[in-house]
C-alpha cells in the first residue's frame, strides 16, 4: 500500500473512531437521533481542531444513501401513493410559499451585508447541497464559498434544531420504544424467508442509483433506490425492514459526511457570513414551522408529521427522524421528494432566467452611463 493510500485509511479510521465516540456520548446523554447528530458534531469539531486529520469516503456516503433510500421506499406503497396524489395541490402551494420565504430571507441578508442577492438566494434555497453548489458554479458573479458554507450551516441547523423541536414539549413527541427501522409504514415483510427478496431489492437499488448518476438524475443515490423500491413493492414484492444496527451505521456514515462539509477556515469575513447564515437558517426553519401549522389546517395530520414534511432539510435526515417518532413516513417522504424534484427541475431554469435579466439590466445601465 502506497503512502497516500495509507494516510487516507488512517484519516478515515480517525473519523470513524471520532464518530463512534460522538454517537456513544449522545446516546448516553439521551439526545435525539444520537447516531446522526453525535458523529456530525464530534467530526465537525475534530476536523476543525485537527486540520488534515479527517477524511471520509464518498463511496461509504453513497452506500448509506442507498440504504436510506431503500428504507424510505418501503413506505411508498400503492395506498400511500394514492393518498399522496390527493395532496399534490397542497404540496405545490407549500413549496411555492417556502420559496417565497427563501427569497424574502435572501433579500434581507443581501441588504444587511455586502453579499449580492444572487449569492444570498442560492445560499438560502432549500435544495440539495450538491445541486445548489453546482448551480452556483455555473452562475456568473456568485460567491461559491459563501453559498457552500451557508448551505452547510442551514443543513446543520435543520438537523440539530428540528429533532430538538420535535421532541420538545411543544410537539410532545417521545423516542420510540420500537427500533427506528421497524417504525416504517407500509407493507414491509419480516426477516423470515425474506433474504431472497432483500437481495433483489439490493440489486435493484444499486442499479437505480448507478443508472441515475449516468443520466445525471438529481441526488441519484437517494432518489434512485426510493423509486426502485417503490416500483418493486407496486409489483407485489415485499422488502424486509433492516436491523437497528444497520440503521445506526447508516446514520453514522451520513453524520460524518455532514460534519466534514463545513470548513470555516476557508471563509473570508467569517463572523459576518456565519452569523448571517445562522440567522437565515433559523428564519427559514421558523418559516417552515409556520407553513407546517398551515398544513395541519388543510390536512388531518400530526404537527410533527407536518413539520418533518416541510422542514428544509434532506429527505434522508427527515426520514430518519420520522422513523424515530412513528410519524407518517410516506407523507414525509412524499413532501420532501416533491420539493427535491420541484427545486431541482423547476427552480434552476427560473434562477438562471432571473440572473440573465439582472445581467442585462446591469449591462444596460452601464451602457447608459458610458453614453
Amino acid at each position: 500500500m502506497d503512502e497516500p493510500a495509507r494516510k487516507r485509511y488512517v484519516s478515515m479510521g480517525i473519523s470513524l473512531i471520532t464518530a463512534i465516540v460522538g454517537g456513544i456520548v449522545f446516546k448516553l446523554l439521551h439526545l435525539p437521533i444520537p447516531w446522526l447528530l453525535g458523529p456530525m458534531v464530534f467530526v465537525l469539531i475534530g476536523s476543525n481542531v485537527f486540520k488534515g486529520s479527517y477524511q471520509w469516503s464518498g463511496q461509504i456516503r453513497n452506500g448509506a444513501m442507498i440504504v436510506v433510500g431503500y428504507t424510505i421506499g418501503l413506505s411508498m406503497t400503492a395506498a400511500a401513493l394514492k393518498e399522496m396524489s390527493y395532496q399534490l395541490p397542497a404540496m405545490l402551494l407549500m413549496n411555492v410559499l417556502l420559496l417565497l420565504v427563501c427569497s424574502a430571507i435572501a433579500f434581507i441578508v443581501s441588504k444587511l451585508s455586502d453579499t449580492d442577492f444572487n449569492t444570498a438566494l442560492l445560499g438560502s434555497m432549500p435544495g440539495g447541497l450538491t445541486q445548489m453548489v453546482l448551480l452556483a458554479e455555473e452562475s456568473e458573479g456568485v460567491d461559491l464559498t459563501v453559498v457552500t458554507v451557508t448551505q452547510v450551516i442551514r443543513l446543520i441547523i435543520i438537523i440539530v434544531c428540528i429533532p430538538m423541536l420535535v421532541f420538545s414539549p411543544i410537539f410532545g413527541q417521545t423516542h420510540s420504544a420500537v427500533p427506528a427501522a421497524q417504525a416504517l409504514t407500509g407493507s414491509a415483510a419480516g426477516w423470515s424467508g425474506s433474504v431472497t427478496n432483500l437481495l433483489v431489492f439490493a440489486v435493484v437499488c444499486v442499479i437505480c442509483a448507478v443508472g441515475g448518476t449516468k443520466i445525471k438524475f438529481p441526488t441519484a443515490f437517494l432518489l434512485g433506490p426510493i423509486i426502485g423500491t417503490a416500483a418493486l413493492q407496486l409489483c407485489g414484492l415485499q422488502g424486509p425492514t433492516l436491523p437497528t444496527f444497520v440503521i445506526n451505521a447508516v446514520q453514522l456514515a451520513i453524520g460524518v459526511n455532514v460534519g466534514l462539509m463545513l470548513k470555516p477556515g476557508k471563509l473570508a469575513r467569517k463572523g459576518r457570513i456565519i452569523s448571517l447564515a445562522v440567522a437565515s437558517g433559523l428564519a427559514l426553519m421558523l418559516g417552515a414551522w409556520g407553513l407546517s401549522e398551515l398544513l395541519t389546517l388543510l390536512h388531518p395530520v400530526s404537527r410533527a408529521t407536518s413539520l418533518l414534511s416541510l422542514a428544509p432539510g434532506g429527505a434522508d435526515q427527515m426520514g430518519i427522524i420520522a422513523h424515530e417518532i412513528h410519524a407518517d413516513l410516506s407523507m414525509v417522504a412524499g413532501y420532501q421528494l416533491f420539493r427535491a424534484f420541484f427545486i431541482l427541475f423547476a427552480v434552476p431554469p427560473l434562477i438562471r432566467m432571473l440572473f440573465r435579466l439582472q445581467h442585462k439590466r446591469k449591462s444596460g445601465a452601464e451602457a447608459l452611463k458610458q453614453n
